[in-house]
């Protein structure tokens, strides 16, 4: 069934459809199963995405037709697709009127992909008209009051030394908190692994209090705030809500220093939700596993990792996990930086459309897998800022003198980042700069002998000019870090 002549309608303007406000636009890449027309395979898309199926109902009236989804937009060639859904499609709470992002997803990512004459579909971008962005929570705590609770007010705070504990599973509680303790003495942040939580070997209400008496000890020993961020994902909201009662309980006047992790793409974004309006004056961490799933590029369905992180500050993350763009492990490109924008500014470029946020808050961008103070320097000046959240596990329980001086060359790689950046090292690359840097800060020359593959790769000639002797590359688990915090 051609459904083109009621769910197309390539006379709309895009600039008209904004203007105007009742509508959200979603722009695809789709392609059709081999023998379909590329028009009538993306009406039929719309037609499935709101109103239609794949015949003629008797029970469709004119209303029914004025909140049809329509494609305004194609480029066969190019396999791209644009869809207006109007916003009167959407669901909405009956306690409140707000917006369920569940909907959204429901309607522009739902039976759409499985349907038998689209080989694939993925968002690639979607655009938010402002009264329809306002039924949305946003976050309500954000990097800004992190720093202001480090002491650096807020504004430009800088970055954020985290850390991941590590190993992601097997300590017991005491252990646990004596890798908090250790890099507490030179860091700021650490966030539980995504699947720590109450492990019957490293129960909740056995590690907490662990967490807590090492926070406490390293804030008065070091005279600096420390920061935790507390798992509290759970298939139950019940069971979150109890979760993050407890470890309020537990950190009791600390409490502004406890974030709450919630596995926003595994437990949904209900979950997200739950966080967000039971605990609105927690920083509320939003951990991605499992999104490769959907948003890598080697797949073709479902959405971007773009995609997945503006939906996270639509429905109020505070911070999360946007990768590495290339500098550390983990998937990704120099290009990612377009998602900080899109967390961190108040009107911001997509690949298709342009969000203007009006004065929602920020989501800040968390940057994990592979990181150390070696690949830093590079990291922020393709973002042009370092006003980021780093979780570097192995950058900090790696480094060859333990977490605290890894910790401290991280903050290191962001100050020589600075120092290059203001001239202070005159008219030569940033490599090395930082080279320069290191030859009078212990901690940083530390790294570059504990990480030499990636100063081979990053600072080429850093042996000679750090007068590097040429033994083999220390290993950090050959030292007792936990004597040498």
């Amino acid at each position: 069934l051609d459904q083109s002549s009621r769910y197309a309608d390539l006379s709309l303007d895009e600039d008209t459809l904004i203007r105007n406000g009742k509508h959200v636009l979603v722009a695809y890449i789709m392609k059709p199963k081999a023998g379909y027309d590329y028009l009538a395979t993306a009406a039929h898309f719309a037609a499935e995405s709101s109103t239609g199926t794949n015949v003629n109902v008797c029970t469709t009236d004119d209303f029914t037709k004025s909140v049809d989804a329509l494609v305004y937009y194609i480029d066969p060639d190019n396999e791209e697709m644009k869809i207006a859904y109007p916003t009167l499609l959407f669901d909405r709470n009956i306690t409140d009127g707000r917006g369920m992002m569940c909907s959204f997803l429901t309607l522009a990512i739902g039976n759409n992909q499985g349907m038998g004459d689209v080989e694939y579909g993925k968002i690639y971008d979607f655009y938010l008209p402002p009264a329809f962005l306002r039924l949305y929570d946003g976050p309500s705590v954000n990097v800004e009051d992190m720093w202001r609770i480090l002491g650096r007010g807020t504004t430009n705070g800088g970055l954020v030394v985290g850390t991941i504990i590590k190993p992601k599973l097997g300590l017991q509680p005491k252990p646990f908190g004596e890798a908090c303790y250790s890099f507490w003495q030179g860091g700021d942040f650490i966030k539980n692994d995504e699947p720590q939580g109450n492990q019957v070997f490293c129960q909740m209400n056995e590690c907490i209090p662990e967490v807590v008496k090492a926070m406490r000890a390293c804030v008065k020993e070091t005279g600096s705030s420390k920061l935790f961020s507390a798992n509290i994902t759970a298939d139950d909201p019940e069971e979150m809500i109890a979760r993050g009662k407890y470890i309020m309980s537990q950190f009791g006047p600390l409490s502004e220093n406890c974030a709450f992790l919630v596995d926003g793409y595994v437990a949904g974004g209900t979950a997200v939700t739950c966080c967000r309006r039971n605990f609105p004056k927690q920083f509320l961490h939003y951990h991605r596993a499992g999104h490769g799933s959907v948003t890598s590029p080697q797949t073709q369905r479902g959405y971007t990792a773009f995609v997945h992180t503006k939906i996270s500050r639509v429905i109020g993350a505070s911070g999360i996990h946007v990768g590495t763009m290339s500098f550390g492990k983990m998937e990704g490109d120099a290009s990612d930086k377009n998602i900080a924008y899109m967390l961190q500014d108040d009107e911001a470029d997509g690949p298709y459309y342009r969000q203007e946020w009006q004065g929602m808050k920020e989501t800040t961008p968390i940057i994990s897998g592979g990181m150390n103070a070696l690949r830093l320097p590079a990291f922020f000046e393709n973002l042009g800022h370092s006003n980021v959240i780093l979780t570097a596990g192995g950058g900090s329980f790696g480094h060859k003198d333990g977490p605290k001086i890894g910790a401290i060359s991280c903050r290191q790689g962001e100050e020589a980042w600075k120092q290059w950046k203001a001239g202070q090292f005159g008219n030569i690359s940033l490599s090395d700069g930082v080279i320069e840097y290191a030859k009078t800060h212990e901690e940083i020359k530390g790294a570059f002998l504990t990480f030499q593959k990636d100063a081979d790769q990053i600072y080429p000639g850093w042996k000679e000019k750090l007068g590097y002797t040429g033994e083999s590359s220390v290993q950090a688990a050959s030292f007792d870090w936990a004597k040498r915090a």
